[in-house]
């Protein structure tokens, strides 16, 4: 499939998506949540195992287009959000782990990205802002994801200060999984998702989508969630042929794919 706003690549089992807007410091604009949401899903009927999310120029996103919302009526902002929503639930949707790859500056709903996805590496010259709590527009619907990663008061420092915290400081809360030199940022993103991607792909899309409906929940809802979903992913083949494979020391042969169908 062709996109404008996309480069779509894909590596043994692994599919990178990229943004290419660099003259646009990669803005999601409506048309570019549009097609960001449709290659995920995209993806996520493919036969691949793990998802890179990227991005090509000197930001990796810049956030919202202003002139997606400068004159707009209250339907068209309802509307624009609403398909940044879509997007972002389009991540944690799929089956596949997702990790945002880094590079730069990552802003307002480009820091909603990152922290949308299941993992995040960044360059150490990276830098992260919701940065509406200086301006007129408050980040409402970046801090919802913020707030997800990194706890209450650390999200209303960014959302209330604005400020950009580097790639250590995003490390040290809990934003990113770690930061590395520019140097290694490629290396250090294939290696997690590799890490990420090991066993059955079957077995790990339902521990992110179990993941993703427990976390949210009080402690004895998320256990009563967690034990039905244990027990009913108990009697997959996967888990069955991991079972008799530990037990008979030898290595396991999984045959389902992310989706449940045969790899």
């Amino acid at each position: 499939m062709n996109y404008q706003h996309l480069l779509v690549s894909t590596s043994g089992p692994i599919t990178t998506l990229t943004l290419n807007r660099p003259e646009k410091r990669n803005a999601l604009a409506m048309p570019v949540m549009l097609e960001l949401t449709q290659a995920l899903r995209a993806v996520a009927q493919s036969d691949a195992l793990g998802v890179i999310l990227a991005a090509n120029g000197p930001v990796f996103s810049a956030g919202h287009n202003f002139g997606d919302m400068a004159g707009a009526t209250l339907a068209q902002a309802r509307e624009l959000f609403a398909v940044c929503t879509e997007m972002m639930d389009a991540i944690q949707a799929m089956p596949q782990p997702v990790i945002a790859k880094v590079h730069a500056l990552a802003t307002a709903a480009g820091c909603q990205l990152v922290a949308s996805c299941d993992l995040a590496i960044a360059a150490d010259t990276a830098g992260f802002a919701i940065p509406g709590g200086k301006g007129g527009l408050f980040c409402h619907t970046p801090l919802v994801a913020l707030a997800r990663n990194i706890g209450r008061k650390r999200a209303l420092e960014m959302a209330l200060t604005g400020d950009v915290i580097d790639a250590a400081t995003a490390a040290s809360w809990g934003l990113i999984n770690r930061a590395v030199p520019a140097d290694q940022l490629d290396a250090a993103t294939l290696d997690l998702i590799n890490r990420a991607t090991r066993g059955s792909a079957l077995s790990k899309a339902m521990g992110k989508q179990g993941f993703y409906q427990q976390v949210g929940l009080p402690q004895d809802q998320a256990y009563a969630l967690a034990c039905e979903l244990m027990a009913t992913a108990a009697m997959t083949p996967d888990a069955q042929e991991g079972i008799a494979a530990f037990l008979q020391k030898r290595p396991a042969q999984y045959t389902q794919g992310p989706s449940g169908q045969g790899a």
